[in-house]
């Protein structure tokens, strides 16, 4: 049995708030730059309040160049276009990745939600034989990932849709990791992908947890999320693959954990937490004193923040990583969030840089970390953690490193 081959990362693509492009994403991070502004893609008549980090600018026939924009929704799009962008940028011919065996994991809390909202209004107004049948037929989440096999022409490919809520990016980052590094893909293209939507908004306005203006992860005075939208996609490959063609190594995939306590709908547990982070530092074959930086998943609600940090202190104990979360910046992107949240660990990585946590007025004394408040830091990375956590106790860690031609990075000089 041949050993297990390393991951690297070749390819970023990502479509936000802040930014749309790797470049323009960047240099959203390093300025602390926010995509808060008033909600315009959907009827806020009734809420008291109604903000949000929508991605007003994009254009999908810009970035798309083959999928039939009409057939497919907004997510879609989104995840199509970032799934190109990877590529491009990992400056991978097209052809070559026709011929190969390949992988598409797209995670996603929603799908196309902001179609079913659509096809709801029209049902509840004119019945159901008046649903738009084209809508309909865009709604199952599993077009997500065949959007973007289908944008980039691939024929000898398995196409994958997570959907577990928030956690879904690192999932599916997860498991493009693991067909890469068994050999039985060459390329996987992963990441998460979601639209805002009525439905989702509603629902988090209902549970309390809509933030009045902006998010304010970890600070005393914080009151909740912003919903947002966009798509992170990375291309993963093995090293001697990228070596072999001489491609640019962002950073190294070291390894992941994953468990689900069920404990409750919507509260996160701690413990499990704790626990899950515990199996990816095992994963990773790296200790807790390796970690350089946190992204925390840092909603800015009350519950997830204050059970987020006594988890990393469980892990890391007085010594905890400057722990950051870039939701202050993009909002809530839902299934997209931790995929998002890796590219920008991957650039924070190649790039010697922490982002900051904006809206970042006073420390909760309950959380007690250093969140980075509000301007970007150099610094040096070897080992970034990015954490997420989702509804129904589906827990996420993910662990990148810095690429050493010496040996994948941490103490020991390996990973598992």
């Amino acid at each position: 049995m041949s050993s297990p081959r390393r991951v690297v990362i070749t390819g970023l693509g990502a479509v936000t708030s802040i930014g749309t492009g790797v470049a323009e994403f960047l240099g959203g991070l390093r300025a602390g730059r926010s995509g808060a502004k008033p909600v315009t893609s959907f009827d806020v008549t009734g809420f008291e309040h109604a903000q949000g980090c929508e991605i007003d600018d994009f254009d999908a026939a810009s970035y798309v160049h083959n999928l039939p924009l009409r057939e497919y929704g907004r997510a879609s799009h989104f995840a199509a276009a970032a799934a190109r962008m990877a590529v491009e940028d990992a400056g991978l011919p097209a052809h070559d990745l026709r011929q190969a065996r390949s992988l598409v994991t797209v995670g996603t809390t929603d799908g196309e939600s902001r179609d079913l909202d659509r096809l709801v209004q029209q049902e509840v107004a004119h019945g159901p034989e008046r649903m738009d049948p084209v809508v309909a037929r865009r709604v199952p989440a599993g077009r997500l990932s065949v959007a973007a096999a289908r944008e980039l022409g691939l024929v000898n490919v398995e196409a994958v849709t997570l959907p577990t809520a928030c956690a879904a990016g690192n999932y599916a980052i997860g498991y493009g990791y693991d067909a890469v590094r068994t050999g039985e893909v060459e390329f996987a293209l992963c990441g998460g992908a979601d639209a805002v939507c009525l439905k989702t908004f509603a629902g988090f306005y209902r549970l309390g947890t809509i933030a009045p203006e902006r998010c304010q992860p970890f600070d005393r005075h914080r009151k909740g999320i912003l919903t947002g939208e966009g798509a992170g996609i990375l291309l993963l490959e093995s090293l001697e693959s990228a070596l072999a063609r001489g491609a640019t190594i962002h950073a190294e995939v070291l390894g992941y954990g994953l468990n689900c306590d069920a404990d409750h709908p919507v509260a996160p547990n701690e413990d499990s937490f704790a626990r899950c982070v515990r199996l990816a530092h095992d994963n990773a074959g790296i200790a807790a004193d390796d970690v350089d930086l946190i992204s925390a998943h840092g909603t800015g609600t009350k519950a997830n923040d204050v059970s987020e940090a006594r988890a990393i202190r469980q892990v890391f104990g007085d010594k905890t990583p400057r722990t950051v979360s870039i939701k202050s910046m993009i909002g809530h992107t839902m299934g997209a969030a931790s995929a998002i949240a890796a590219i920008a660990c991957t650039l924070a990585i190649r790039e010697g840089f922490i982002p900051p946590t904006i809206n970042h007025v006073e420390t909760d004394p309950e959380c007690d970390i250093d969140c980075v408040p509000n301007e970007a830091v150099d610094a040096d990375l070897r080992v970034v953690q990015n954490n997420a956590l989702a509804f129904g106790g589906n827990n996420a860690v993910l662990m990148l490193g810095r690429y050493d031609t010496g040996g994948p990075a941490g103490p020991a000089g390996g990973h598992r």
